[in-house]
């Protein structure tokens, strides 16, 4: 079980990857009568399916001064039900051969297994079953919490890195709940108790606001009637809850964030820009977001590392990656690691030169196609990953997108112009609405 880490390490935007991801696969998408969605993607390479739940709620559905909750309750939703005790799913699906884990992001909890495709149906019965008849007690909540308690100083309070990293999300989102960590702040986490978790769970864990994913060897047919047996069998409860979130006002000052910490060996540079997802942007403009981050900073051929790293030795590396992936307006990081001797504010200044340069200089439109041709390839090879497949398109539903969108983004990708890379970048790296943080060693002052 786990949050999902961010920033991620690689985008993973429902476009980028699942764009191109079955070209001339038939992906079937229907609803049951509870309003459950399902998502059937054909992949007949091995006698296997990844079969995922998707909720569509994430931390920054959490109650106010209940920050935590949709994480501590992905973890009690291992803790048994009426009809299986604690452990007897993941038992089972380990005695299968499988592999079973769970996710808690900003907008969304999921819960997968990967298992030969002969036992499908039964991973829906036990997933269908933990939808409904959760049982959770004093007993097993309140040493919960203290996993997610020690959870949460093992990889934030312990590491300087994250701490950076969660100031600098604070600061950038002061009104909107991504400002808060998906793990949740300490003092609200031992707050959370039975109540709270009951309460969240009977509020979003309902079949119409869920989306069933299913990837692998087996007919659409197959898994409608499975669908039906098993989690058609559970009532609607009311309407799906409506995601009414607090909205980030203009940012008009840029923040500088700085950490000094004795276990840092390696100072570090990040800045996060507020920019919109697939989901809040104006059409094409996630696309050229996508494109100027990969040519801003996706790899050694990139503006940041040629400049900062290949010519001005400024840096041991620098990147840029974009966040496309959410409900409302999302990030996009610049990131670097000064070479020695050089501040962290000689660095910013350096990047700076080289945001400035991208903005104003013309776009060799034969670093375009490269970047653009790149980005569809790697959507192409990701292919290969089953449960990516199933991934990339849960995301996409959970956070607003259409199985629509996820198929035309390969031709919006091809549509993008330098002239919309060069927009993008006037509009959205204004440095006024970025947050940087620097992360120094005990002994240096920022």
């Amino acid at each position: 079980m786990s949050s999902s880490p961010l920033p991620p390490t690689v985008s993973l935007t429902p476009g980028a990857a699942g764009g191109s991801a079955h070209a001339g696969a038939e992906i079937s998408h229907f609803k049951l009568d509870n309003g459950l969605e399902v998502v059937v993607i054909p992949d007949n390479r091995t006698p296997v399916v990844t079969h995922m739940i998707w909720y569509k709620n994430g931390s920054a559905d959490d109650p106010i001064g209940k920050s935590g909750i949709a994480h501590f309750l992905e973890h009690l939703m291992f803790k048994g039900t009426k009809n299986h005790p604690q452990g007897e799913f993941s038992n089972l699906v380990a005695e299968l051969g499988g592999q079973e884990n769970a996710f808690t992001s900003y907008d969304y909890t999921a819960y997968f297994q990967r298992i030969g495709k002969e036992h499908l149906g039964t991973l829906m019965q036990f997933e269908a079953d933990r939808m409904i008849n959760l049982v959770l007690t004093d007993e097993v909540v309140t040493p919960e919490r203290d996993v997610v308690l020690e959870e949460r100083r093992m990889r934030t309070d312990n590491d300087p890195a994250a701490q950076l990293d969660e100031a600098v999300q604070a600061a950038l989102y002061a009104h909107h709940p991504y400002g808060t960590p998906i793990i949740g702040w300490n003092h609200e986490i031992e707050d959370l108790n039975r109540e709270d978790a009951l309460f969240y769970y009977n509020r979003f864990y309902t079949p119409e606001n869920a989306i069933l994913i299913v990837a692998g060897d087996i007919e659409a047919e197959e898994v409608a009637r499975l669908a039906r047996e098993t989690y058609g069998k559970i009532p609607a409860r009311a309407e799906p809850p409506q995601r009414r979130r607090t909205q980030e006002p203009p940012h008009r000052a840029h923040r500088l964030v700085s950490l000094s910490d004795e276990k840092v060996e390696q100072p570090a540079h990040e800045r996060v820009f507020l920019v919109p997802s697939y989901k809040t942007a104006a059409s094409g403009e996630a696309e050229a977001l996508e494109t100027l981050a990969h040519m801003l900073g996706g790899g050694a051929t990139s503006a940041l590392y040629e400049t900062l790293v290949v010519e001005e030795k400024y840096a041991v590396g620098a990147g840029a990656y974009y966040l496309g992936s959410a409900v409302d307006d999302t990030r996009l990081w610049v990131y670097a690691t000064p070479a020695p001797g050089v501040s962290l504010e000689e660095l910013d200044a350096a990047i700076d030169r080289v945001v400035k340069r991208f903005i104003d200089e013309p776009i060799d439109d034969a670093h375009l196609q490269r970047a653009k041709t790149r980005l569809v390839a790697d959507a192409i090879y990701a292919q290969d990953s089953q449960a990516s497949l199933a991934r990339w398109y849960g995301e996409a539903l959970a956070t607003g997108l259409t199985i629509e969108d996820v198929a035309a983004w390969p031709a919006r990708m091809e549509a993008v112009t330098a002239g919309d890379v060069t927009a993008a970048a006037r509009k959205w790296l204004d440095k006024r609405r970025a947050v940087t943080g620097f992360l120094l060693p005990a002994d240096i002052d920022a």
